[in-house]
């Protein structure tokens, strides 16, 4: 009945609902991240150095050069690996046996030959046209390697959304177990679990996800672990003084009386009643593993290169925000201002919504 009312509060809050379906939006973004990007290699780290930092709306014409088949995967969800070499172009001149091109960015009048037997056998000049030279627009433009912006976008979601969930799963995990193990047991149990806590939490936050992160070394599952070790510390304290407190109540106690082990006390009839608080301190974890990946990509010890993250993106063009381009910078900023804005309104809605006394 409880939750039934609360859904109804969370309905009326427009700002929940658009921080929900921006949220969903941004996850399915993630999961489709392949399908919706244009630059469909793996990282969508296709570069063009001839074409670096064009502005948004930038297009030309790209010449496909094919490579070894037997080199190319196709993947739903790690992207294409392919040995086709692209070249923008200028200018293309057709001859009997081939063509002569200027690449983009050349400002010497120098043209460079491609003849038919490169191509697969039977190719004429219509199937080279069709087929491999191809007109490109890179909507949101490109950075500086020449990569599309938009697919690095699109692809860089997956670590912000990914990292949510695993760093929000293992400081549950964590927090849950010894917060209840403290809080329902307490004595000595509690005080060492308490004195741990103590422990970590006066340690400064980012300067133990970097040792942790140096310690199991740099990547993109390293960084996802140090996360999450890091952020269990709230949620044990908070599981910790709701256990000690609902373990006073009256049906706690005719529980006890009633000859109810410990376990299923704590299973079945305590740990339920924290779902609505673990619900709103995990909106806010989501948020703060967000911000915290990309602090640690824009130090340079999150996610590597050439895998898209956006706090790696920030660093790469920062210098940018004064070359007259600052949108290569701003962009990615933006996306992480706001998937983390969206998940801190959620969690004040739901803590709106889910608070009894209102």
């Amino acid at each position: 009945m409880e939750l039934k009312r609360a859904f109804k509060r969370l309905r009326k809050d427009v700002w929940a609902i658009i921080s929900a379906i921006f949220i969903l939006g941004m996850s399915l973004v993630a999961i489709f991240a392949y399908t919706l990007s244009l630059d469909k290699t793996q990282f969508a780290n296709q570069m063009h150095l001839s074409i670096h930092s064009q502005p948004p709306g930038f297009s030309c014409k790209i010449l496909i050069i094919p490579g070894d088949k037997s080199e190319e995967k196709k993947s739903f969800f790690w992207g294409n690996l392919n040995s086709n070499e692209e070249i923008p172009v200028r200018e293309v001149h057709w001859h009997n046996e081939g063509l002569t091109f200027k690449r983009y960015g050349n400002a010497i009048n120098y043209f460079e030959e491609k003849t038919f037997d490169q191509f697969p056998p039977g190719t004429t000049r219509k199937k080279v046209e069709e087929k491999y030279i191809k007109e490109k627009r890179f909507i949101l433009g490109t950075d500086k390697y020449g990569r599309d912006l938009l697919s690095r976008l699109i692809i860089g979601s997956r670590i912000s959304i990914s990292i949510g969930f695993i760093a929000v799963i293992i400081s549950l995990l964590i927090g849950v177990f010894l917060g209840s193990l403290a809080g329902f047991f307490g004595g000595l149990i509690d005080r060492l679990i308490m004195w741990i806590i103590n422990v970590v939490w006066s340690i400064p936050t980012l300067l133990m996800v970097i040792a942790i992160t140096l310690a199991l070394g740099r990547g993109f599952w390293q960084v996802f672990i140090a996360v999450g070790l890091t952020m269990w510390v709230e949620v044990a304290r908070l599981v910790r003084g709701l256990v000690k407190s609902s373990k006073e109540e009256l049906f706690v106690q005719a529980a006890i009386t009633l000859g109810f082990s410990k376990l299923r006390l704590l299973l079945n009839h305590i740990l339920p009643l924290l779902v609505a608080p673990l619900i709103v301190i995990s909106a806010s974890n989501f948020a703060s593993a967000i911000l915290m990946e990309s602090g640690l990509s824009f130090l340079g010890i999150g996610a590597q290169p050439p895998m898209p993250s956006w706090g790696g993106m920030v660093k790469d063009h920062f210098r940018y925000l004064l070359l007259g381009k600052p949108y290569l910078a701003i962009l990615p900023g933006f996306a992480i201002m706001s998937l983390v804005l969206a998940f801190m309104m959620l969690g004040n809605s739901l803590r709106d919504a889910l608070d009894v006394r209102g």
